[in-house]
């Protein structure tokens, strides 16, 4: 993804910038595309009160629950200089890769405001730069996602959802996760649980416009959850969830691994279907024995091992 990346950035010189931007949105769909369509992921347009949400779902069995993966905050995530205020979509949709790694019956990605440019009420030219900057986590926006639970709920009859989010994505994992009934479990992979900390560590404002996912984190402390930080992450690296869990302050439900070979962005896709095999239940394990894949956990982590069933 680095040299591609590289050879846009190349290409896109200030004599071309209109015709780039043209193009690097339909490569960054056509990629999104490529990777759902193999695992039989298909693309809806999701409408909400402000925003339209892309998605790519696979629902085998209506009725049942769904997994639900929120993408990250795309281009604003990998450093000050490469976030385009017109264009928020990922080089690289870590998420809906790792969406493309899960087996389920039930398998559900959504991209974030302005992405894929998809429109602000309605008209694809208005999306404002703020959804994508310091407002990613606006009020208006965790009522988008509320309304999109909302819809896959009603659409395909789902009684309850397991959310993943990564990075920015995270956040809007625990907001909603706070805040609704039917969440089961929560899996957050390079989280932005601290937006203010992670924005101290890389040098850009705190999300003013924002709510704050500390401010729900004692709201999820009864949900099942299990959080994933890369080993080589400086983006959000192990303090940035130390603070989060000092403000679950319960732990029987929080789970955390450290996982080699990662950082914010490579090794998820690649590590994901033995990492979401992970145990994230409540209960105390009965039984232990190593996993069969152990990333190194870091202290107090209680589902370093699993249950072992007779």
């Amino acid at each position: 993804m680095t040299s591609v990346r590289s050879l846009l950035a190349l290409a896109c010189t200030s004599s071309l910038l209109s015709a780039c931007y043209s193009d690097m949105t339909v490569m960054r769909d056509d990629a999104a595309k490529r990777t759902a369509a193999p695992v039989f992921m298909i693309p809806r347009d999701i409408p909400t009160t402000d925003f339209i949400i892309q998605s790519y779902e696979r629902v085998y069995k209506k009725g049942q629950p769904a997994t639900i993966y929120i993408e990250g905050d795309g281009t604003y995530t990998v450093a000050v200089k490469a976030f385009s205020k017109d264009n928020p979509t990922p080089t690289d949709p870590v998420a809906l890769r790792m969406a493309a790694q899960d087996k389920g019956d039930n398998v559900i990605w959504v991209a974030r405001p302005c992405q894929y440019n998809k429109g602000w009420k309605g008209d694809k030219k208005s999306c404002p730069v703020e959804y994508s900057t310091n407002k990613r986590f606006a009020p208006e926006v965790i009522e988008t996602y509320n309304q999109v639970l909302d819809n896959i709920k009603s659409y395909y009859n789902i009684p309850s959802f397991d959310l993943v989010g990564y990075d920015g994505g995270a956040a809007i994992a625990v907001i909603l996760g706070s805040q609704r009934a039917d969440i089961k479990s929560i899996r957050t992979v390079a989280g932005d649980l601290d937006p203010n900390t992670v924005a101290n560590l890389n040098k850009k404002p705190h999300p003013e416009g924002s709510l704050n996912p500390m401010d729900f984190a004692a709201g999820i402390a009864n949900i099942p959850q299990r959080h994933f930080i890369g080993k080589l992450d400086t983006t959000t690296p192990p303090a940035v969830y130390n603070s989060f869990a000092q403000a679950v302050s319960q732990g029987q439900c929080l789970n955390v691994s450290l996982v080699d070979n990662a950082d914010h962005q490579s090794g998820w896709a690649e590590q994901w279907k033995v990492l979401k095999s992970i145990p994230i239940d409540c209960a105390q394990p009965a039984e232990l024995i190593p996993v069969q894949f152990d990333p190194t956990p870091l202290d107090g982590d209680k589902y370093h091992i699993q249950k072992k069933h007779k």
